[in-house]
């Protein structure tokens, strides 16, 4: 089971206290374009991951739990977005986004006005419809 778990922390509660002003306003934008493309409200998963729906996974290994289908973190040197780049079709997408780094699981973006939101927007359904997900109450 993974430690980081869905939280009773109101995402507004989090988001208003987002610093630098601009990566606040940036994880404002990020919550309604998201909030908007899954249909579903978010949840803080953990003290600064913002979740939309879960999803069960299983590892070969036999390690199973339940993480977000769409994920989002307004880090101050990034904003951290997971579950972009799970699918093939996601991969595809991420060229067209525009500048961005990726990890294990997260892309990372340094700037939300650098990058192309019909492409996130995409990402997000691709990311959020791959399998049949739960909103979490």
């Amino acid at each position: 089971m993974s430690k980081t778990q869905p939280t009773d922390v109101p995402v507004e509660a989090f988001v208003t206290a987002v610093q630098p002003d601009r990566r606040r306003e940036e994880a404002e934008r990020v919550v309604a374009l998201v909030t908007a493309v899954t249909g579903v409200e978010p949840v803080m998963w953990g003290p600064s991951i913002i979740g939309w729906g879960t999803m069960h996974y299983r590892y070969a290994t036999g390690r199973e739990g339940d993480w977000m289908a769409v994920g989002f973190s307004p880090r101050k040197a990034q904003l951290t977005f997971y579950g972009l780049k799970d699918t093939p079709e996601g991969e595809g997408l991420l060229s067209g986004l525009g500048p961005h780094t990726t990890g294990a699981g997260c892309v990372y973006v340094k700037r939300l006005d650098a990058i192309d939101l019909e492409v996130l927007e995409d990402l997000v359904e691709i990311a959020f419809t791959r399998g049949d997900y739960d909103a979490l109450a």
